[in-house]
């Protein structure tokens, strides 16, 4: 029947179906009596003709409903010969109400194909819901398992009819006529986005990677429950749809037995339905329909779920996010992605095989975590060459296409993936003919143009159509940018889509768009080749710009991780980008684009500036990878340099998929990078053949990988290519699965790769066979440094074979196993320099070299399970080996046996630093054994066990010829070590038996095994339990162990009574200095003398003690017994007081408990006069009875040794005794001990008994002002020599007024000095005799009103005052207006001294105005508003100055007050021969007043107005009111200007000053023409002492006008020239004229470029009176300066030199006479070094007066800290020494403090910016406080204590 005749109307559709049926009567009889069994089929049916039969039923089965109509319909198409066009009319009659009345309107306009999956049938109409239970118990058991089986044959019959005609059809994947060649397959164990469990792995684990895996594998489980589930992932192009595809066709031809049914959806097509589904709906309304009952069948495919496969392909393509909500039932309604989210997590189908294809990258969450995955490599070389002999038919074609395509190194990588083989075929296909070899795969070398050939193929006419060609682009483009791939006919033009359907460009299907509607779609045949359309109208379409352009220029993140997002459809558009911007395709475009080709390059360069920025950016692994192929794609030679370049040196990949074309990409940019390069691979599935992508790059320098999926395959393909990377240093190869195939062929190729240094392959499961063949190529690698084998399986007698090989392999340095460690360390020989030879010198110098890199070998066998046995064959190996540093065998099981063996071995195996034997089972009865390598082994330093801790633990020290050259390389030389007479050598051992649970009975055989060597330093025995009979017993034998340095006894239960035996070993044992016991801590330590580099070697300081005498030079070390934690009973101290009598003297005592009672304290004092060799006593950390002060005063006249008392707060009490040939003067310190009035009696009583009573402190008491009057009523009975302190007693303005009152009472009082502030001190100063003089210093008292008639009084008594300081007392001028009234003396001079913030506000004229109110004559006045003091000083009684008189008589008539201020001050002043104002502000009547001041003080001698403001005409007015004073003695007007004028009028005045002593003009703006005045105005000076005209400028010219007077001046002692800006020529006329001047005694010439001239010509003539001379800064050189200290050598009168910021490197001088009066030395940053030093610490003993020496900021380090400390104890007047921003360490700081500790009077050493951590330097301040570290001085000034 013609076809078309179908469709003309109707009736013939009707007509059709009847004749159709007619034909099978039979047929139809059986479907109705299945349909309506109910329906009698009579003799009278049987008589009708069968068209009247047909007409008959037709009616009575459309009756039935829509589901019996719909299944009925279905049984006809799939089981009758129904045409497909008929089929499809009839199809559509489902889900009409109206029965025959759907045939008759039925739809003229349907689709020729309404498959969603062209060539199987099926219905349109839905299947509803999920079926009930209930219905399916209702029908008949047999028709159930029919229908079934029945719809199962139909499923498998319609797959055949798909896949059985080899001409693809539409709808069917490209190339699927071809004969299929499998990709490479590969399974991952552990995937990173699914977390593979190990259990649930599917597939064959031992699938050899690079080979097939079996379809069947596939799907093969152990999982017998829940759904299972496997991800194919493959980059685009791999092939993932084709093998779903045949997958679908295997089934259908039985090859995939175990699957009864298989079911593939393409994600694309399901994003195209929008409302919800079941997945009945799913499986029949969008796959296939059963013939009837879909609820019977569905409930048969659930119930035989293990045998359905459900295909879903384009997993990476989903459109709707997956939704994390689930409803209640899982058989609700859903979305495609929600079902197949169900599907996969066993909702759905529980037992089903679910597999998925998809891009690797961002998957959905909705993926279980049990899922397996499988990799798709793509093709292989033997994959490549199969597919080319399948696509080329003839053998000449063939061959003639794989040599074009094996010419090519890039073609060939890009054939890995199977879309791009095909490509490059169909495009060889065409080109090959007519070409020579090389010429096709020329124009093939990139992927875009592999594409741009395909279109010229594809075109008939090979004529670019620019039109349909834009056309596709555009629709590309925008199906990309909405994440569209299926369109209809609306979304393209007709002309496009027939073009596009013309060249196989674009392929159409019946697509599904829901439940009964269809549609025709139409889909790019490839995404890529949509992808590459879209490049194509971004880059020649007019339309768009650049901007847009480069916004497509991006790069993905490929990371694999599980996340929301989905993958993007554009992956490869911006390399399609990258390939045509490349010049090859600029022709090609400019074709396509109709434009010229200036425009398209200028297009091109906006995809290759963006490739460039983004060559800049620090990228992530995967977008490396990314970029790499698009730099790759441009053929750009520039830009894939300049992205070499920016790789960064280290290139991490981590746990994405890396192909064999994405390596081929890295490597060939690598390619143009000119430095090394690290490329790490960690957790990426590769493809077995990617590592001979790397052959030949030079660049690498580190490669490491690090994963599961490296087998066999790569470890052949890595082999082969790492023979030619000839820069690669480091290897890795980590985590694989490589097996003895894969380590020969590594094996194999490492000799060729001399140049590798490390190498690695940790945790690949190798077996002992496989370990020693890699070891075995040691040897051939000369460079090797490392060789980690570890996590691999290795026995123990494989182990010791490695042992032998580090034994005998002589570059081996150290072979360390622990656990599954395995690792060797090697030194390679170092080369030998050719020009050594030929010289004897330098060949000697090279044999010490070689002696000094001797080989040593570390071994650590640690964790190791190694027996007795074994230790005898290592031992045996060991002897014959070479020097080994260190042996570690700890954790293995050597027991006693074992342990002994090697202990006693250890002589002969040259051990030089340790042998650990920790963790092997030794026993009590062991020790001993091992002990025996004590007296055998000269080189042992410590040995240390401890069976609580399983420790055992020797150290060595080096032979004794290397330990010299260790010696001689060391930091500090011998000469800076402590030397004593009983230092023990340097091979004296450690010995630590710590927690060995060692008891009394076995002391004897222990010291029996130490006794044989006398060499022991130190002997740990604590945590044992010898107990009290133990130590006694130990005490005996402890002079048998000869001298050691220390010994504990810690834990081992000791009593007092056991200490205490102990301290007979003070007179048995001379090493034996320090006894210490603790008893709540049990800590029990014996030592002698410690030594500094021990302490610092062990970590630690030692603590520095008052009077310790430690460590220089010889002397007398005081023993000390420290008891603490104690509880101290009368007989307990009594017993050990007696205990303590036989000890040899110097003897320190240290004891401390909580409480120490009266009874006790008495016993203890008692009990002193016993013990004249005590030196120290402290009791600390206890509180002590009340009493106490009663009871230590009264200790100097029971004791006569005791020379100081010191107690603190009742807690601590320190006692200083001496013998009585070094008595001194007694000193009291009772502070903080809640002393009252009522103490204050019996303590002064007891006191008075004491005749040479230096010092007493008070301080921190209760004593008051009641308790002050008290004691100031005694104290004329207490003969105090020194000092008196009352700080912090509580006083107020009673206290001070009371003390004031006493001054007359107390004729030795020679200071006081009171703060009421928050300072709170009270000091009183005594002398031996009476003093003449007193000072008195009052600070913060706040005095009000009342108190100063009282206070005047008490003055006015206290005759024998000359200085009374008041600081912060009055609050404003009344009260001392009020003082100066009242007070009156009858004769006396008295300075008065006020220190107020209110000084500086009122004025100069209030001030004097203050000052005429005074009741005597007032000869000094001295102003300072800066400083905020007034210093007046009085002269009594008040006489009148005739001269005065007569001037006060000539301004009588004057009738201001100024006038009357001026009369008073003149008949005050009248006697005035002191005027200080500086630092003030004079206003003009200040001035005016002071000029009329000026003429009227006829006996002024000494002016200053310095620093003050003063405009020239107010300095012109006071200097010429000095016109006349010829008794003026002394003028400062420092800091003035004085310029031409002023200066005239200076000068004009100095010539009439003919009595001028001191004249100081700094800073005072002269000039070089200034001075030459002012030297003619000093020639009659003949009288001046001092001459200052620092901070001016006169240069060299002044100085010569200054040295022609100064030889004139015969009476000069001090000249200060500094900051002058004077050269070498005024410096050598100054030194010539200096000479001359001999009674000149302070020089100083600093910061002044004098340079050597000036130093040689002062050292020729050196004044003999000089006392001070100051250099710094002045450009001397160490020449300068060692003739300059030559001159200064022994001069009787130095006191102070200055030479800092000079150059004194090696130029100091050493002194043979010293300086004996020289009291401050400045060095300051003058480059003084280690060696520089010493000389000048030696120089120091000869300059005994030194109180302060100034080394900061220059180049000291502990040397010279060394030599510094060494003479601190012989400079007694030492006060302050700066070492600030020096060099010193911890250890020279220690060596200082180790000086200070030898009771230097010193006050500070300043450490700060030393090369001191901060934990140290406040460690070493916490025991000497004296050593401050601190930025600013922290260390306060006050009277130390034993002054």
């Amino acid at each position: 029947m013609d076809p078309i005749s179908l469709q003309l109307g109707t009736k013939n559709l009707h007509g059709y179906l009847v004749r159709l049926l007619s034909r099978n009567l039979g047929w139809l009889d059986a479907k109705v009596k299945l349909f309506l069994p109910s329906v009698d089929l009579g003799s009278g049916y049987q008589a009708l003709d069968p068209t009247q039969r047909v007409i008959l039923q037709l009616p009575k089965l459309h009756a039935q409903g829509p589901t019996t109509w719909k299944s009925f319909i279905q049984c006809v198409c799939m089981e009758l010969d129904v045409p497909m066009d008929m089929e499809v009319l009839l199809m559509s009659t489902w889900g009409h109400e109206d029965g025959f009345s759907s045939l008759l309107e039925i739809d003229k306009e349907s689709q020729s194909d309404s498959q969603l999956h062209p060539g199987l049938k099926r219905t349109h109409q839905s299947c509803g819901s999920s079926p009930r239970p209930k219905q399916f118990r209702k029908q008949q058991q047999g028709g159930y398992q029919e229908l079934a089986k029945r719809y199962l044959q139909l499923l498998r019959t319609s797959a055949q009819q798909r896949y059985g005609n080899r001409t693809p059809g539409p709808g069917q994947p490209l190339a699927f006529h071809q004969a299929y060649v499998p990709p490479i397959l590969k399974w991952s164990r552990a995937s990173a986005p699914f977390h593979t469990q190990e259990g649930a792995t599917t597939g064959n684990p031992k699938a050899e990677d690079g080979t097939d895996v079996n379809i069947r594998d596939l799907f093969s489980t152990k999982a017998s429950k829940g759904p299972r589930v496997t991800v194919l992932l493959g980059k685009a192009g791999m092939g993932k749809t084709t093998l779903a595809h045949r997958l679908c066709q295997k089934w259908a031809d039985g090859q995939l037995d175990r699957f009864q049914a298989v079911f593939l959806f393409e994600f694309r097509q399901l994003n195209l339905i929008t409302g919800s589904l079941t997945l009945p709906q799913l499986l029949f309304d969008m796959y296939l329909r059963p013939e009837a009952s879909p609820e019977a069948v569905f409930q048969h495919l659930k119930e035989n779920a293990e045998g359905i496969l459900l295909i879903f392909d384009g997993l990476d393509e989903i459109l709707q996010p997956c939704s994390d909500k689930e409803t209640a039932d899982p058989e609700d309604p859903a979305s495609a992605l929600t079902l197949f989210s169900r599907l996969c997590r066993g909702t759905l189908l529980p037992g089903c095989s679910v597999m998925a294809t998809s891009r690797p990258g961002k998957l959905p969450a909705c993926l279980p975590t049990e899922a397996a995955t499988v990799h798709m490599w793509g093709f292989d070389g033997p994959r490549v060459e199969e597919y080319v002999n399948h696509f080329f038919s003839d053998q000449p074609s063939q061959e003639a296409a794989l040599a074009e395509l094996q010419m090519d190194r890039h073609l060939w990588s890009m054939c890995a993936v199977p879309a791009l083989c095909r490509i490059a075929c169909l495009c060889l296909h065409h080109l090959l003919p007519g070409r020579s070899r090389g010429q096709s795969a020329a124009l093939l070398p990139t992927m875009t143009q592999n594409y741009v050939q395909m279109l010229l193929t594809l075109n008939p006419q090979g004529v670019l159509r620019a039109e349909p060609l834009l056309g596709l682009g555009e629709v590309a483009l925008s199906g990309l940018e909405s994440g569209k791939v299926i369109f209809s006919a609306g979304d393209i033009p007709a002309s496009t889509l027939d073009f596009g359907a013309a060249l196989g460009l674009l392929t159409s299907f019946c697509v599904c768009l829901g439940p009964g509607h269809r549609d025709t779609g139409y889909a790019f045949s490839h995404l890529s080749l949509q992808e590459f359309f879209a490049a194509l109208h971004l880059l020649a379409s007019p339309q768009v710009d650049r901007e847009a352009l480069s916004q497509h220029v991006t790069l993905h993140s490929r990371w694999v991780q599980r996340t929301k997002a989905r993958l993007g459809l554009s992956d490869h558009l911006p390399t399609f980008l990258a390939g045509l911007a490349s010049r090859a395709c600029r022709s090609f475009l400019s074709l396509l684009a109709e434009r010229e080709e200036e425009w398209v390059a200028a297009k091109q360069e906006v995809v290759l500036q963006a490739l460039k920025k983004l060559a800049t950016r620090r990228l992530t692994g995967p977008k490396v990878v990314e970029l790499c192929h698009r730099v790759g794609e441009t053929q750009d030679p520039e830009l894939a340099s300049f992205m070499a370049r920016s790789l960064p040196q280290q290139l991490p990949f981590h746990n994405f998929l890396l192909t064999y074309a994405d390596l081929a990409s890295l490597a060939s940019i690598l390619g143009h990078r000119d430095g090394p390069i690290h490329l790490d691979f960690e957790g990426c599935p590769l493809e077995p053949r990617c590592p001979e992508t790397l052959a030949g790059c030079g660049q690498v320098e580190n490669l490491s990988f690090k994963s599961r999926k490296c087998g066999d395959a790569f470890a052949e393909a890595l082999s082969r290519s790492l023979p030619t990377m000839g820069s690669l240093k480091k290897l890795g190869l980590a985590g694989s699965k490589i097996t003895a195939q894969g380590i020969s062929h590594l094996v194999q190729a490492l000799p060729f790769c001399p140049q590798l240094e490390e190498v690695s392959f940790q945790d690949n499961q190798l077996k002992d066979r496989e370990v020693l063949n890699i070891v075995e190529v040691l040897s051939c690698l000369p460079r090797l440094q490392k060789l980690d084998l570890s996590r691999n399986n290795v026995s123990v007698s494989t182990l010791l074979s490695l042992t032998k090989v580090a034994v005998m392999c002589p570059t081996i340095r150290m072979l360390q196993v622990r656990e599954t460690d395995l690792i060797f360390l090697l030194s390679p020989p170092t080369e030998t320099d050719p020009e050594l030879q030929g010289d004897p010198d330098l060949q000697g110098n090279a044999n010490q070299s070689k002696e000094a890199q001797r080989r040593s070998l570390a071994l650590r066998l640690q964790k190791c399970q190694l027996g007795v046995h074994d230790v005898e064959v290592l031992i045996a190996q060991l002897r014959e080996g070479p020097q080994l540093d260190e042996v570690d065998l700890s954790g293995n099981q050597l027991k006693d046996k074992g342990c002994q063996l090697m202990a006693e071995a250890a002589p002969q195996l040259h051990i030089t630093k340790k042998l650990d034997l920790s963790d092997n089972e030794l026993s009590v009865a062991g020790v001993l054994g091992v002990l025996s390598v004590v007296n055998t082994c000269q080189t042992l330093t410590e040995l240390h066990i401890s069976l609580l801790h399983k420790t055992v633990v020797f150290t060595f020290a080096p032979e004794l010829e290397e330990q010299e050259g260790i010696q001689k390389r060391a930091t500090f030389p011998d000469s800076l070590m402590f030397q004593m007479s009983s230092e023990p050598s340097l091979r004296s051992p450690r010995i630590r038996l710590t927690h060995c649970a060692l008891q009394a009975q076995r002391l004897e055989l222990l010291c029996k095994a130490l006794g044989g060597s006398c060499r022991l330093s130190h002997l740990d025995l604590s945590g044992n339990a010898l107990g009290d009979e133990g130590v006694a017993l130990l005490a005996r034998l402890l002079p048998g162990l000869g001298s050691l340095q220390s010994l504990n006894l810690s834990e081992n239960h000791l009593s007092l009574e056991g200490v205490c035996s102990l301290t007979q070993c003070f007179s048995t044992l001379r090493w034996l200095l320090h006894l210490e016991f603790s008893s709540a801590s049990q800590h029990v330590i014996l030592r002698g003398d410690k030594r500094g580099r021990d302490l610092l070697a062990a970590g630690s300081l030692p603590e520095f003690r008052a009077g310790a005498r430690l460590g220089f030079g010889q002397r007398h070390v005081p023993r000390s017994f420290c008891l603490k934690e104690c509880q101290l009973e009368p007989l307990s101290l009594s017993y050990l007081c007696k205990s303590l009598e036989k000890c040899p003297g110097p003897l320190e005592v240290q004891l401390s408990c909580e409480v120490l009672s009266d009874q006790s304290l008495e016993t203890l004092l008692h009990h002193l006069p016993q013990l004249p060799q005590l030196s120290l006593l402290q009791l600390s950390q206890m509180q002590l009875p009340p009493e106490s002060p009663l009871l230590l005063a009264d200790l100097f006249s029971l004791c006569p040794q005791v020379q100081k008392v010191d107690l603190r707060s009742l807690r601590h009490l320190t006692l200083h005794l001496r013998s009585s040939e070094e008595q001194e003067d007694r000193c009291c310190w009772f502070t903080d001990c809640g002393l009252r009035q009522e103490h204050v009696e019996p303590l002064c009583g007891l006191l008075s008994k004491c005749e040479d009573l230096h010092q007493l402190d008070l301080s921190a008491n209760l004593l008051g002002d009641d308790g002050l009057r008290c004691l100031l009523e005694c104290l004329p009975k207490v003969p105090i020599s020194g000092s008196l302190d009352l700080s912090h007693n509580s006083m107020s303005q009673e206290s001070v007024l009371c003390l004031v009152e006493a001054l007359p009472s107390c004729p030795r009082l020679r200071e006081a000095s009171v703060n009421l502030g928050s300072k709170q001190s009270f000091w009183i100063l005594f002398s031996r005799q009476e003093e003449t003089g007193k000072t008195l210093r009052l600070s913060e008292c706040h005095f009000k009103p009342e108190h100063m008639p009282r206070l005047a009084a008490s003055l006015s008594q206290a005759l024998q005052l000359t200085e009374l300081t008041l600081t912060w007392c009055f609050p404003g001028l009344e009260q001392l207006t009020v003082l100066l009234g009242l007070l009156t003396w009858p004769t006396g001079v008295l300075t008065l001294r006020v220190e107020e913030p209110w000084v500086g506000r009122v004025g100069v004229l209030t001030l004097l105005e203050v000052c005429a109110q005074a009741s005597g004559n007032i000869t000094g006045i001295s102003i300072s508003e800066t400083q905020k003091q007034l210093c007046i000083q009085l002269e009594f009684p008040h006489q009148e100055n005739p001269e005065a008189v007569a001037l006060r008589l000539a301004h009588c008539d004057l009738g201001t007050h100024q006038n009357l201020l001026a009369r008073k001050l003149m008949e005050t002043c009248a006697r005035l021969r002191q005027l200080s104002l500086s630092q003030v502000n004079l206003c003009d009547a200040s001035s005016l007043l002071l000029q009329s001041l000026l003429l009227s003080l006829s006996e002024l001698k000494n002016f200053s107005l310095s620093n003050n403001q003063l405009g020239d005409e107010g300095t012109k007015v006071l200097l010429g009111a000095l016109e006349g004073k010829c008794r003026l003695k002394r003028l400062d007007l420092s800091h003035l200007p004085l310029g031409g004028s002023t200066l005239a009028v200076l000068t004009q005045g100095l010539g009439h000053m003919t009595l001028l002593q001191s004249l100081r003009l700094s800073k005072s703006n002269i000039d070089d023409v200034g001075c030459c005045h002012l030297s003619k105005a000093l020639r009659a000076a003949t009288s001046l002492e001092e001459l200052s005209l620092s901070h001016n400028q006169i240069g060299n010219t002044g100085a010569q006008d200054l040295a022609a007077v100064l030889p004139g001046l015969p009476e000069l002692r001090k000249i200060d020239l500094s900051a002058n800006g004077i050269g070498p020529a005024g410096g050598a006329r100054l030194a010539e004229s200096l000479t001359l001047c001999r009674h000149l005694e302070e020089l100083m010439l600093g910061c002044n470029a004098l340079g050597d001239c000036t130093a040689l010509g002062l050292a020729k003539g050196l004044p003999q009176r000089l006392r001070v001379l100051h250099l710094p800064s002045s450009h001397l050189s160490p020449e300068g300066v060692l003739s300059l200290g030559q001159a200064l050598d022994g001069c009787p009168h130095v006191e102070e030199i200055s030479l800092a910021e000079n150059c004194l490197a090696g130029g100091v001088p050493r002194f043979h006479q010293g300086f004996p009066v020289l009291r401050k030395l400045d060095l300051v940053s003058c480059e003084i070094d280690n060696q520089t030093a010493k000389p000048l610490a030696a120089s120091f003993v000869l300059c005994l007066a030194l109180e302060e020496i100034t080394l900061s900021w220059n180049l000291l380090g502990d040397e010279a800290a060394a030599e510094l400390a060494r003479v601190l104890p012989q400079m007694g007047r030492l006060k302050r020494m700066d070492l600030e921003k020096n060099q010193i360490t911890a250890y020279g700081a220690w060596l200082l403090a180790e000086g200070l500790a030898q009771g230097s009077g010193i006050q500070v050493i300043r450490l700060w910016n030393n090369r001191i951590p901060p934990d140290m330097a406040q460690h070493l301040q916490n025991q000497e406080p004296r050593l401050d570290f601190a930025f600013f001085d922290n260390q306060p000034q006050v009277i130390p204590r034993g002054t």
